[in-house]
């Protein structure tokens, strides 16, 4: 079993699970080096020669290799690709097209980026529509034939190792099994999760970090709101995003459409709520005060610390959470801020930073 280099979540003292798990004994894959120096091998291999006809055979086996190194699918779904049809380089969309159904894969931008460059080569336009129409045994040979120039052993150089640790990989970089198996066109999730182990002692953290999380979503985090959004109202440069608490508070956040779209930001999504404490102002009154602030929420001062310039006043909610409000010690003299008191806190929408649980 290869073994495992600490993520840089857990270098810095937090837990990333998915990048935890160990791959089962016997199993073969390529790890990140591997495949970077895989592809760097196929990639200089294929613009080496000098003659037109042996550029143009190893164009269309780069363009092979790179469509299978970045959709995980199968060497045949490759070779039975037409690329003026499934081919989508401005998308960056590879489309297998199956006997029920197509699957779309989507690339890299810089996969992307590579295929609309080869796809334009001149060398390749007279062939445009068979471009992936290639011998299965040619291809295997000069996978061995780059794996060895790359020093990767010949056990690890073929397509279905490739397509393997693609997988991988994704489930590494925290895709859902769902999703890694429906890119991959598998049958079950049940394969895919062939990839993976996880030891007693990933377990154990893993079970750690989750319960950790749960409970600071419930304890009382200041200026932190765990919920669930409610609704999203989409304006042409700006969104407002409506968030219903854990604790039974409505949060509004004011951000931009393109945040919206990047974060997938949906109603029913989990979100969590954070606000800076010199972005919250407190006021001591009995009713709700009138105020610009789209966020107002009533609970009772907890504790007030007064420095030489600024002071700090916590104010407890009714399901515990703690709002942390930093201003100046002259302020909270003025408006006689004291433990004990019943106050209100305020907050722009602007002001409410999302967190993507």
């Amino acid at each position: 079993m290869k073994s495992r280099q600490p993520s840089p979540d857990q270098e810095n003292g937090r837990l990333n699970p998915s990048a935890v798990f160990a791959v089962p004994e016997g199993v073969k894959y390529l790890d990140t080096i591997d495949l970077a120096r895989l592809t760097e091998a196929f990639a200089k291999w294929a613009e080496q020669s000098r003659r037109a006809d042996t550029r143009r055979s190893r164009l269309r086996l780069w363009l092979i290799y790179l469509l299978l190194r970045h959709t995980g699918a199968r060497l045949g779904e490759v070779l039975a690709l037409d690329d003026a049809e499934d081919l989508d380089p401005v998308a960056g969309v590879v489309r297998f097209r199956g006997r029920k159904a197509t699957r779309e894969v989507r690339l890299s931008d810089e996969a992307a980026s590579e295929l609309r460059r080869l796809l334009a080569d001149p060398a390749l336009l007279p062939l445009r529509g068979t471009l992936c129409h290639m011998d299965q045994g040619h291809i295997r040979r000069k996978f061995q034939e780059r794996s060895r120039a790359a020093g990767i052993p010949l056990e690890l150089a073929n397509p279905t190792v490739l397509r393997r640790s693609r997988a991988i990989e994704l489930l590494r970089g925290d895709m859902p099994l769902k999703v890694v198996q429906d890119m991959l066109g598998q049958s079950s999730a049940d394969l895919t999760a062939a990839f993976l182990d996880f030891s007693e002692e990933d377990k154990k953290r893993i079970t750690e970090h989750i319960l950790e999380r749960e409970s600071r979503r419930k304890t009382s985090a200041r200026n932190a709101f765990f919920g669930k959004v409610a609704r999203v109202i989409q304006g042409d440069i700006q969104a407002r995003v409506e968030l219903s608490t854990l604790g039974g508070h409505a949060i509004s956040s004011v951000i931009t459409v393109d945040s919206v779209q990047s974060l997938g930001i949906r109603p029913g999504m989990l979100l969590t709520a954070e606000i800076k404490a010199p972005w919250v102002l407190v006021e001591t009154c009995g009713s709700e005060p009138s105020s610009s602030a789209e966020n107002r929420l009533q609970g009772v001062i907890d504790r007030v610390t007064v420095g030489k310039l600024t002071a700090e006043v916590i104010v407890r909610l009714a399901d515990e959470t703690r709002v942390c409000s930093v201003t100046t010690a002259e302020s909270a003299l003025r408006l006689e801020l004291r433990a004990g008191n019943p106050a209100w806190v305020t907050f722009s929408a602007y002001s409410v930073i999302l967190k993507v649980d």
